[in-house]
């Protein structure tokens, strides 16, 4: 099985530098925030801009993208951190198992789908829980802790 990661087309990384831009100034952008975390081999903090999802106060981050450099990186390292403007959390996490990741993936594409359903291959909020189910294992899901 190979692992899914969909590398970003330049029109994303402009995208992905505004938001990132208007976090860090602290405008969140539909939920955005700033991760970042020690890259696995360099050990410098990289950062990107995610979206974190919120459910019965539980905090999420989905990798619409698959397997990224920031998944990568967040599986080495065990921690990151989350920023909007001067607000920095840092933050342990669990990595769901794809049972878990439907009841997760169906708000997330509620919220976002505007934003990233082009890396969901036409699946949306509405979709069946067993198609949820079926493209789990391509979308990386963390269950973060603040500490």
């Amino acid at each position: 099985m190979t692992t899914r990661y969909i590398e970003p087309k330049s029109a994303t990384n402009v995208f992905n530098q505004v938001v990132a831009k208007l976090t860090k100034l602290g405008f969140s952008v539909w939920g955005s925030r700033v991760l970042s975390v020690r890259g696995r081999k360099s050990g410098e903090l990289r950062s990107v801009p995610v979206n974190l999802l919120e459910i019965d106060g539980e905090k999420y981050l989905v990798a619409p993208r698959g397997v990224t450099q920031w998944v990568r990186n967040l599986r080495a390292a065990g921690e990151g951190q989350l920023r909007v403007g001067r607000r920095v959390e840092e933050f342990t996490f669990v990595e769901l198992g794809d049972d878990e990741k439907p009841a997760i993936l169906r708000p997330y594409l509620k919220r976002w789908k505007f934003e990233v359903g082009v890396f969901f291959d036409g699946v949306d909020a509405k979709a069946s829980d067993e198609k949820l189910r079926e493209i789990a294992p391509g979308y990386p899901i963390f269950r973060i802790t603040v500490r």
